[in-house]
């Protein structure tokens, strides 16, 4: 049903019909919002490092001057992260559209007739409109707050990319130092097994040893050199992924980095689980889109109502020689809609309860990130102090066989298990440097990076709401 009415009124009128209409306005079908609970433990199983968790650039722990350099440029330069920038603005905007419904629509125009019926009759007219649908069921509001909500999801998933960003670089950072260690150590290896080989092929030559042994040795030499043309070609993948990442092309990328040994693995503090839902951007991504998908709902009910719009009209008309306004309004009731609007009830409402179980599951996914780092941390710093032991023997008993060998003491076969036996170990111990930087990298990024969204607003041409 609809009733439409239109009269000439003074323009004090018109006024006082808007007012009045606004004041009407203000209901709100929205469903309160509570966020889903989920129980939390007091504290970590690890139960260490239970200090209070402050963003920031946790790279520096490494005191590394080349990685704060990569991952700054990587965080300005990086075309991912920009894409997500844009992307807030582009967000930022659909919300300005949305909202814009909230507010009166004002438009200017005027019009120039002149009829020669026997005369000349110009006629002149220039006039306002002003149309406004009431949000008497805060249909309006509750529209322009999800897509407000949406936009502040879209800041948490640049904070998420952000937060992945930094981890990315550093791991491949510490990959490519690693990487270049394990060159070093197999070059190493092999040299020494050269030198073992000259020494078994002059013996070999007065008798002492038969061809057999020179075969040997030849072979394990072959094998640590056949061992670097893999480590080449991973050291190349790493560091073109390394440029990519901080936004340069392969072509010319190089390090500085003089291998692992000169970074500290940090240990960073982990704060209470509860700490979580405000650190990690993506928790709060999640909790963002669960919010706009509750102001659907009361978008959904709305549209149940009764809704009244009003048109306001004033202007000059020469011809008729003085001032004419109007207001006209317009009430619609929907009576039948073949069910779409119960359906997208329907819809919002299990949307609700998707986005829901959503929240709860990244709160878990997080808590398992940080615990199973913890676990990693831990016990990879066990392992290195194992490993580095590990090392320490095998190079005295390197040492010791190469020196029982050249006196007679001891046979080849003994030599060249040592010799193998070195290698690993070393290697090994590497490979577990790196674990336990990474595990340490991991840990920051499980428990948010440096969890700031102000660098990602600042970037934004389109100013973006801090939560």
């Amino acid at each position: 049903m609809s009733v439409v009415t239109g009269r000439s009124v003074r323009p004090t009128s018109i006024t006082l019909i808007a007012l009045g209409l606004l004041m009407l306005s203000g209901c709100s079908m929205v469903p309160d919002y509570k966020p889903p609970e989920i129980p939390l433990a007091a504290q970590w199983s690890a139960g260490q490092g239970v200090g209070a968790v402050a963003g920031g650039q946790w790279w520096r722990e490494f005191h590394s001057a080349e990685l704060d350099q990569l991952i700054a440029r990587g965080l300005t330069a990086n075309y991912t992260l920009k894409a997500a920038v844009s992307r807030i603005d582009e967000a930022r905007s659909s919300a300005q559209v949305v909202g814009a419904a909230q507010y009166p629509a004002l438009n200017l125009g005027g019009n120039f007739q002149r009829q020669n019926n026997y005369g000349t009759t110009p006629k002149r007219s220039v006039f306002a409109e002003a149309t406004y649908e009431l949000d008497f069921w805060g249909k309006q509001r509750a529209a322009a707050d999800s897509a407000d909500a949406l936009a502040h999801a879209s800041v948490f998933d640049a904070g998420t990319l952000r937060m992945t960003l930094g981890a990315s670089i550093a791991d491949s950072y510490f990959q490519v130092l690693s990487l270049e260690d394990r060159l070093r150590l197999a070059q190493s290896i092999a040299d020494d097994a050269r030198q073992v080989l000259e020494l078994v092929q002059i013996q070999a030559s007065q008798g002492a040893v038969s061809n057999l042994e020179v075969a040997q040795q030849r072979n394990a030499m072959q094998t640590f050199e056949a061992a670097m043309p893999p480590l080449r070609q991973q050291r190349d993948q790493a560091l073109y992924q390394l440029a990519v990442l901080v936004g340069a092309p392969p072509e010319g990328f190089h390090l500085h980095g003089d291998g692992l040994k000169d970074l500290q693995v940090p240990q960073p503090a982990t704060g209470l689980p509860i700490g979580l839902l405000r650190q990690r951007p993506d928790i709060q991504a999640a909790e963002a889109r669960l919010q706009s998908a509750n102001f659907d709902v009361g978008v959904a009910r709305a549209a149940f109502l009764p809704n009244l719009s009003l048109d306001l009209l004033g202007g000059i008309d020469t011809l008729a020689g003085g001032q004419i306004w109007s207001a006209i309004g317009t009430l619609s009731q929907p009576l039948f809609a073949g069910g779409q609007l119960k359906g997208q009830l329907h819809f919002d409402q299990a949307h609700v309860q998707e986005l829901t179980d959503s929240y709860r599951e990244s709160i878990l996914e997080a808590l398992q990130d940080v615990e199973t780092q913890l676990s990693a941390a831990r016990e990879l710093d066990k392992s290195y102090a194992l490993n580095q032991s590990a090392v320490d023997s095998a190079r005295e008993a390197a040492r010791l066989a190469q020196v029982r060998y050249r006196l007679g003491s001891t046979d080849f076969q003994t030599l060249l298990i040592v010799e193998r036996t070195q290698y690993q170990a070393e290697d090994t111990l590497l490979q577990v440097r790196l674990q336990h930087l990474q595990a340490a990298v991991g840990l920051f990024r499980a428990l948010g990076g440096d969890f700031s969204t102000a660098a990602i607003a600042s970037n934004s041409s389109v100013q973006v709401a801090q939560p």
